[in-house]
């Protein structure tokens, strides 16, 4: 059977590793010839021999870890920490509270790595894809400054912001998504059932129809004849268009499309620029330096030309340039009066 053991040497060092041992007791015996004294072990073998390991690693990659658990979570940690309970004690409950498989094993690891005396941001960042590294990044600045406590109470705050934000946008594309789809049902049910019953009726009377109703009527012949094959185009061209966009140049044009689009436009302009804006005020509330806070914000932000605008601002942040210089071609995106608001928080902090 393959142990996870905790044990101290003859110096008082805490060991965590991994060792084959028949039984408990076996392991205890191997590891005091060894000069160690065991405090405690864990069986990561299966009744039928497998490791539990590759299964656990496996759980991590299935399903999604929501906003609100991340949330929850950080508030909790907040509460326990402040109550004087110790931070690996603080994580193992968290991650035992937690209903969500792949957080809860993300949990246990992380905790497993503050045991072994990794400090949190390090263990947060094996697990970037989940916190993300404004989260990890602002952990690392509380634990530097002293102030974890308040930077959990600052990301928890940035969360829920956050949170609220997205919630709003999709109450707000509600409505126009399901007229969209609405519309294109009944489109679709018109053009396969009702035109074809009318398409007789033109052809006996024979009339010379307008180039609107033979098109129409066209139309009503393809979906007929070839839906199935029309349903599978559609199906296809849309798996090419949203791994096309995915990647960098199709990102870049998609979403310099939806900058200049009517209706989505003004909304994309606001959800990034309350982005950009809470992200920096809460770097720069961790002294975080603002270089490395506009390097961490664009990587934050969803739309790729605001990622650029930062991204090429931090750049030149990095050489000198003041942060009004450094933003004041990009004024379409970042508004002056926010770059100004910055450069005063930036001032006064």
């Amino acid at each position: 059977m393959q142990f996870e053991y905790t044990a101290r040497d003859t110096d008082g060092n805490l060991v965590t590793d991994t060792k084959d041992a028949e039984t408990k007791q076996a392991l205890a015996l191997q590891l005091k010839q060894e000069g160690l004294l065991l405090t405690s072990a864990k069986n990561l073998t299966k009744a039928d021999g497998s490791s539990a390991k590759p299964f656990l690693e496996k759980l991590k990659q299935i399903g999604t870890v929501p906003l609100e658990e991340k949330i929850f979570f950080t508030q909790n940690l907040h509460v326990m920490m402040h109550s004087g309970i110790s931070l690996s004690v603080a994580l193992k409950t968290l991650a035992e509270q937690t209903k969500n498989p792949r957080f809860a094993a993300t949990l246990h690891d992380v905790e497993q790595s503050v045991e072994k005396g990794n400090s949190l941001s390090m263990s947060l960042g094996n697990h970037s894809k989940i916190f993300g590294e404004l989260f990890i990044n602002m952990v690392e600045a509380g634990e530097k400054s002293g102030q974890l406590e308040s930077t959990l109470v600052q990301l928890k705050q940035q969360m829920k912001k956050d949170h609220d934000l997205r919630s709003k946008v999709k109450g707000a594309m509600i409505y126009p998504t399901v007229v969209i789809i609405a519309m294109i049902g009944v489109m679709i049910t018109v053009v396969t059932f009702v035109i074809p019953k009318l398409t007789d009726l033109f052809t006996e009377s024979n009339l010379e129809l307008p180039l609107p109703t033979r098109i129409l009527i066209a139309a009503s012949e393809i979906m007929t004849n070839y839906g199935i094959f029309l349903g599978i185009g559609v199906v296809i061209f849309g798996f090419l268009f949203f791994k096309f966009i995915k990647k960098p140049p199709g990102k870049k044009y998609w979403d310099g499309f939806l900058l200049k689009a009517p209706i989505a436009a003004p909304i994309i302009l606001k959800i990034n620029l309350a982005r950009f804006s809470r992200t920096v005020s809460s770097l720069l509330a961790t002294d975080i330096p603002i270089v490395e806070s506009f390097n961490i914000t664009h990587k934050t932000l969803g739309n790729y030309h605001f990622q650029q605008a930062v991204h090429e601002a931090s750049e030149r942040l990095k050489k000198g340039v003041s942060i009004t210089d450094s933003l004041s071609d990009k004024t379409k995106l970042y508004p002056p009066l926010v770059i100004q608001m910055i450069c005063d928080v930036v001032i006064t902090s």
